[in-house]
């Protein structure tokens, strides 16, 4: 059990085994719930066939939205990224998941994230700009261009996350970088 729970993100020996202790010791009704959850979403949960999150249903609840902004596309990294970004309730337009980021090192390209389905997707009759809500980091930057080069050669409109100081943060305590970024990035 400790080795299988080791195996999540963010988990090292102690955290597993003080999981694994925890429901052995005091929560022994939790294990057949648990491995049953993890049975049904390993049976029952895929990806939706539209934006690539996942779903039980081969579309999922945001794709079959007939309300949504259909001009608007927003390009994420993971279903987590894109339930953050639902979690806002400030974004009402359709989703692209990519699953993953561009990262040459470990061999993950184009190909491997979807770039061509998702050029496919933004191409389709009503999407006027794609939002690349990818990470800030080296590969996540790294995607946004790729994917804002491939998308300006199709002539497909395509704006990046705004980025700055942290809503309540004082200046003082916010890293230089992001500091620099918001100077940059100014409205």
């Amino acid at each position: 059990m400790i080795e299988a729970l080791k195996r999540l993100p963010g988990v090292g020996q102690k955290s597993a085994q003080r999981m694994a202790y925890h429901l052995l010791q005091h929560d022994r009704l939790a294990m057949p719930r648990l491995a049953d959850a993890l049975t049904a979403a390993g049976e029952n949960i895929k990806h939706c066939e539209r934006c690539h999150t996942f779903s039980e249903a081969p579309i999922c609840g945001v794709c079959a939205d007939a309300e949504r902004d259909a001009r608007l596309l927003c390009v994420v990294e993971t279903p987590a990224d894109q339930a953050a970004l639902e979690r806002t309730a400030s974004y009402r337009g359709y989703y692209f998941v990519l699953l993953g980021r561009l990262s040459p090192l470990d061999g993950i390209g184009t190909r491997q994230i979807g770039a061509a389905e998702l050029l496919a997707r933004a191409a389709e009759a009503g999407v006027e700009e794609v939002i690349l809500a990818t990470s800030f980091t080296a590969e996540g930057e790294a995607t946004a261009h790729v994917l804002a080069e491939a998308l300006k050669a199709r002539g497909i409109k395509s704006t990046r996350l705004a980025r700055g100081v942290p809503v309540g943060s004082e200046l003082e305590y916010v890293d230089l970088g992001t500091i620099a970024h918001a100077l940059t990035d100014r409205r």
